[in-house]
């Protein structure tokens, strides 16, 4: 065979001319292997053409690397295709089994896909997996017959294949930093669903939203981070020390308590807001402020921090989404309740795949999550799930339940945007009574969002009665995701003249873009078990605390404060800082602060260590 079919030195031209052609090969059958058909993503591709050079050029750089450093093209193209293809098998897999692409991030997860792979009933591409292996099979037999002339450039041949290998990478390294991390440049694309990640990457190509992610949704490694000093700190959890009380969570869709301004004039006959403010004066009632994670948006961060009392702002320097990091199981409350006894479940009338909400609830050990297309006799407002529906599920929920009941709840009526024909062309919306006046643009923005909070407040109110009325002990709280965006550079809020307008270092309240509402309440039986007003006073909690320590000191007011050392360690924190916002603090005594002591910075880093930990390392059955 040798004699019939000499091995052969390429030309560096010609050697070129091959990386092109294979990688071209490459990129093709790599598309091929994802879920989408080829012809539907070339013919997306046609009419975005930069789509074919932001697939293809990482793999071209690839094939160039390895050349330089065999010497040889084909083996070279062997090792891209099955690595490259090998990876959107996966990703149409993983896609497949859980609605989610492969991310960078995974690498670092192997042991925990080993074992989720026996979790799961998957059904393997055959066809694609034969394929990228015959291909690569093909190609190592080329090599063997085929490889690279030498190519010297007036230096040893090794240090020109060592640079031309380490240029190539360098190259592929910059432009993954560069155009590829361009948020802008990834927006610009039309899809069908730019918030849908897994037919983003079907429809931008695998190639290029592989490389995408790598400097998207960053968790920064704390300065001083130990993993043995952060392990040692998860020791003593214990369960059962609780009372008995089902706890009713509530996250409202950009509820706010906005209508409270002294710029609006309602009166008692037509307040916006009033189960809200009867409850406030309620004997069993706890009200105040909660500081979320960010302003007009970002819904899922504040759910990740009630839950697990971590902080989505101090993941990363940069921006960051706490959902799409989250990879592995997670302490939360669900898991403290469920150690309990406790009947756990999360609600959302939206999307499963929305903040990749499925697949995070199961990793934060929620027993039960229902969504839009799980739920019947939903009624809708526009096209918006009403609350007053949504209040109707919590009540069955409860009512099915055979044990005591930790139940969360994200709403969603009340979701930007606040158009005039949000709830249809003709909807007539109560008059807005403001003192100053306002532009037609923010009239409208208002009359629409202040409509949705009537609704959200009803629901508050709805829920209240039913549980009123329940002889087991129910422990009711209702609170805001966020402020609601109204309008370009917080227009709304600097026709008003609130001081959530201001810019940063310009405010007389400096979280007053990020404080929303929260109530917790206790019927009858609840505050018996609790005994209401010793639980309280021992709470020591503050009229305003960051969404971290929110979840944690639900917790001990159900008794379950020393659950585990984490939320014991949450609540010490709070009686000292009780909020935390990047670099503004605001202190027990009331101080707001951009700058600590040193015993204080010290428990601050503590904070951010182990949750690094919990993120990172922890194994969490």
């Amino acid at each position: 065979m040798n004699k019939r079919l000499p091995k052969t030195s390429l030309s560096w031209p010609l050697t070129l001319a091959c990386a092109v052609l294979l990688s071209g090969g490459i990129t093709l059958l790599a598309l091929w292997c994802q879920p989408n058909a080829l012809r539907t993503v070339l013919s997306g591709f046609l009419r975005q053409p930069l789509l074919i050079v932001l697939n293809a050029l990482p793999v071209g750089l690839l094939v160039l690397a390895g050349t330089f450093l065999l010497r040889n093209v084909f083996f070279s193209a062997a090792a891209v295709n099955l690595i490259v293809c090998g990876l959107s098998v996966a990703n149409r897999v993983k896609i497949e089994v859980r609605d989610e692409p492969v991310f960078p991030r995974d690498f670092a997860l192997l042991k925990e896909a080993g074992s989720a792979v026996r979790s799961y009933d998957i059904r393997y591409p055959v066809a694609a997996i034969a394929a990228v292996l015959v291909i690569t099979a093909l190609l190592i037999l080329a090599g063997l017959y085929a490889n690279c002339a030498p190519l010297r450039l007036g230096m040893q041949e090794w240090a020109v294949r060592v640079l031309g290998t380490l240029g190539s990478i360098a190259v592929l390294a910059g432009l993954i930093l560069t155009v590829y991390a361009s948020n802008d440049l990834y927006n610009s694309f039309r899809t069908t669903n730019p918030y849908y990640i897994p037919s983003v990457f079907n429809e931008l190509g695998f190639p290029y939203c592989f490389c995408h992610q790598f400097t998207t949704y960053p968790v920064d490694r704390p300065d001083g981070f130990s993993k043995s000093e952060a392990a040692a700190w998860e020791t003593g959890d214990v369960s059962g020390q609780g009372a008995e009380v089902s706890v009713i969570m509530v996250m409202n869709e950009a509820f706010s308590d906005l209508t409270d301004a002294p710029v609006f004039t309602y009166g008692a006959a037509d307040d916006p807001l009033p189960n809200l403010h009867a409850l406030r004066q309620d004997p069993h009632a706890l009200s105040g402020s909660i500081v979320v994670p960010g302003f007009a948006g970002g819904t899922a961060n504040t759910e990740f921090d009630v839950l697990t009392g971590m902080q989505t702002n101090a993941l990363s320097a940069s921006t960051t989404s706490s959902f799409r990091v989250v990879n592995r199981n997670l302490d939360s409350l669900f898991r403290v309740f469920a150690a309990d006894g406790y009947d756990t479940a999360f609600l959302h009338p939206g999307d499963d795949w929305f903040y990749n909400r499925e697949n995070v609830y199961h990793w934060l050990g929620a027993e039960e999550t229902r969504f839009v297309d799980e739920l019947e006799n939903l009624e809708y407002k526009g096209r918006w799930v009403t609350d007053d529906s949504l209040a109707a599920q919590i009540e069955d929920a409860y009512a099915a339940s055979n044990a005591p009941l930790f139940h969360f709840t994200t709403t969603i009526q009340n979701h930007m945007s606040y158009t005039a024909d949000k709830y249809g062309a003709d909807y007539d919306y109560p008059p807005l009574k403001v003192s100053v006046p306002l532009s037609e643009e923010v009239r409208t923005l208002l009359e629409v969002y202040i409509e949705g909070a009537r609704d959200a407040d009803a629901m508050l109110g709805r829920l209240h009665r039913y549980f009123a009325a329940q002889k087991d002990p129910v422990v009711l709280i209702f609170w805001g995701d966020h402020l609601p965006y109204l309008g370009d550079n917080r227009l709304a809020y600097a026709e008003l003249g609130l001081d959530a307008a201001g810019e940063d270092g310009q405010r007389e309240n400096p979280f007053s873009p990020y404080e929303t509402p929260y109530v917790i309440w206790a019927n009858d039986a609840a505050a018996a078990a609790l005994d209401w007003e010793n639980a309280v006073k021992s709470l020591d909690l503050p009229d305003t605390v960051s969404a971290s320590f929110f979840g944690a000191a639900v917790l001990e007011l159900t008794g379950r404060g020393d659950s585990s050392p984490w939320f014991a360690f949450l609540n010490e924190l709070r009686r000292e800082i009780p909020v935390v916002q990047k670099s503004d603090y605001r202190l027990v005594d009331g101080e707001d602060v951009t700058a600590l002591s040193t015993d204080q910075d010290a428990q601050i880093q503590k904070w951010r260590r182990w949750s690094y930990y919990k993120l990172c390392y922890k194994d969490v059955p």
